[in-house]
């Protein structure tokens, strides 16, 4: 199939096109013009094809690609990053970008769309976070991924409604991944870097409950929905995480990271302050996907963090 993926240098995005292009699929990757992070592509395989545009160019896709696409994943964003989250007219100008985006696959014929959205639309919770549950998220950023939603969503149905294309609008909101490629400032790779090196961190509180999700994971369950055969039901909205049994106190996770690090380094606790989100419990449920695709996740905690050591020693 032939696949667009904006966002093609970021750490998921890099990863699934890697993935996409070992599996014999075409791929217009997406990347910002002169971006420093194109060496996380380094490709070179039959039916990678590299189109430098801005987010704000995006709706030129159609012309530079120049034929009928299959799917269209939408990774691009910007301002991701803890810090940019509050940003309102930041976060804002990317809902334009995803929209424009969206238009552009409805003029490539694409049958399937799948939007990146974030843990961050639920805000805070002390339940588990099912797919149709009301939204209150407490950052510009999940906000402005909550409207993609809503506005989306919208236009793919009145699409369909008025015969204009019948594009299918998935919405999938991804949990805490890691793996090798990861940013060196998430909470794994900070841990990871500092017990490897027999040095301190200092953490917040680590009381909330989390779940983590290793990047092969992560990366079969994109395709599981974008290769799914025939149309799938409901409203298109789709978790992306561990399973439930994987769900733990964020301190049991710091304390799994140090002792497979060998017991070197320290940490304490309660130094540092919350993110944008604050102090969220993740709580995700993923029992849609499993139903709808038979999709289940397979690499434990333990032994994802494990991999990711040995890529970090280069073993």
């Amino acid at each position: 199939m032939r696949i667009v993926i904006t966002g093609a240098t970021s750490f998921i995005g890099s990863a699934f096109t890697r993935m996409l292009l070992g599996l014999g699929h075409q791929v217009y990757a997406v990347v910002r013009p002169g971006s420093p992070n194109r060496g996380a592509l380094h490709l070179t395989a039959e039916g990678f094809t590299l189109l430098e545009l801005n987010l704000e160019d995006i709706d030129q896709l159609p012309e530079r690609i120049g034929r009928e696409c299959d799917g269209f994943v939408h990774f691009g964003w910007d301002g991701s990053g803890s810090a940019n989250r509050t940003k309102q007219d930041l976060q804002q100008r990317n809902i334009g970008y995803a929209m424009m985006a969206l238009e552009s696959a409805r003029r490539l014929k694409c049958r399937r769309f799948l939007f990146s959205g974030s843990q961050a639309e639920y805000g805070r919770c002390t339940e588990r976070m099912k797919e149709e549950q009301a939204l209150y998220p407490m950052s510009e950023y999940g906000k402005a991924k909550a409207a993609c939603y809503q506005q989306g969503y919208t236009s793919c149905q009145m699409w369909r409604e008025q015969g204009i294309w019948d594009l299918e609008y998935l919405h999938v909101r991804i949990f805490s991944i890691y793996g090798p490629g990861d940013h060196p400032w998430t909470l794994v790779n900070t841990c990871l870097d500092a017990f490897l090196a027999g040095g301190h961190i200092d953490l917040g509180e680590c009381t909330q409950y989390w779940n983590f999700l290793y990047l092969d994971d992560c990366l079969r369950g994109l395709a599981a929905l974008l290769f799914h055969e025939g149309r799938l039901a409901g409203n298109g909205i789709y978790n992306i995480a561990a399973a439930s049994s994987q769900t733990r106190p964020l301190k049991e996770y710091v304390e799994i990271m140090h002792r497979l690090c060998g017991g070197r380094g320290s940490y304490t606790y309660g130094k540092r302050e919350n993110n944008a989100e604050g102090a969220v419990n993740l709580i995700p449920d993923i029992a849609k996907l499993q139903r709808d695709t038979g999709w289940a996740p397979q690499i434990s905690f333990e032994e994802g963090i494990r991999r990711t050591i040995n890529e970090k020693q280069g073993e």
